[in-house]
């Protein structure tokens, strides 16, 4: 058997994840020849065929199946080698690439990273986006972890590692000027209050309303979002009450142009961050209280 070319395992590789030349071609930025005679090669090498051609997709056959296998931990072993020593110049410093789910609180954001932020060797590069986009990025070392409110079923993902970092009390909230009952009581006095509330699917506002429909109290919704940032600015502007972590609004409470009605008793955001198994992982992780491997 000749000698394995990892060049030729990379386009493999492409082909079988894309389904078809047309799109690993596009990924690879080379011809749709190109991509079929390094195909062509490997099979030679291997003495296998690798695909069989289905109308106009591939299908790869068990032999196909089993280099599949293969071929995804070599390509991510290779990709984190290049990530690992993707800065061989003279001015080298240390960098920490950061994934944060779009929505999440940016006060939370700055608490966890101050450390990294406040050492002057340290790059903190950001990443903003949905929690799929943030997931394959991470899959594909292009951040070294993943900051978000969201629960993450690692059951079946041998490689995500999801470390639970904060816990942030949830309150109800509403600017100076609302007018509130003396001992407001909660959820009773909740009746006929305009609300900013986050979207369905976030799990402060499943509990809130759980909490609710327990004591058969109906909730009027004045305005509800799924970026925490606007529902701070809604509860600054909405004549109304808001339930929000207290760390979105810290800088609100301190300034006073907002006031804290009460604390939601048995309500609160989970904050994670997510890593994935590395064989030389980021050591800048540990400083932020995460395992290193």
């Amino acid at each position: 058997m000749s000698q394995l070319n990892y060049h030729h395992l990379r386009y493999f590789h492409a082909v079988a994840e894309c389904g078809n030349l047309t799109h690993a071609s596009k990924l690879l930025n080379v011809s749709q020849s190109a991509v079929s005679v390094q195909i062509k090669r490997l099979e030679h090498s291997l003495g296998v065929a690798l695909f069989e051609r289905e109308h106009k997709s591939l299908k790869l056959t068990e032999e196909g199946k089993m280099v599949l296998d293969y071929a995804r931990t070599i390509v991510q072993t290779g990709e984190e080698l290049m990530a690992t020593l993707g800065n061989t110049s003279g001015s080298f410093r240390k960098k920490l690439r950061v994934g944060a789910v779009a929505t999440l609180s940016r006060n939370f954001q700055l608490q966890f990273l101050r450390p990294m932020i406040a050492d002057n060797e340290v790059e903190v590069i950001i990443h903003s986006g949905s929690l799929g986009e943030l997931l394959d990025k991470l899959h594909a070392h292009e951040i070294d972890l993943l900051l978000t409110n969201a629960t993450i079923h690692t059951e079946g993902e041998s490689l995500l590692r999801a470390h639970l970092v904060d816990r942030q009390p949830v309150s109800l909230l509403c600017h100076p000027g609302y007018k509130v009952k003396k001992h407001f009581k909660i959820p009773d006095d909740l009746r006929g209050v305009p609300l900013i509330l986050p979207t369905q699917g976030n799990d402060i506002r499943t509990s809130f309303e759980l909490l609710a429909e327990r004591a058969g109290v109906p909730l009027t919704i004045a305005a509800e979002a799924d970026d925490m940032a606007m529902l701070r600015l809604l509860a600054r502007e909405i004549s109304g009450m808001a339930v929000l972590p207290r760390v979105v609004v810290a800088d609100e409470l301190s300034s006073g142009s907002l006031k804290e009605v009460c604390h939601l008793p048995h309500i609160e955001e989970c904050f994670y961050a997510v890593t994935v198994k590395r064989r030389h992982p980021n050591p800048l992780l540990s400083a932020l209280a995460l395992p290193s491997k």
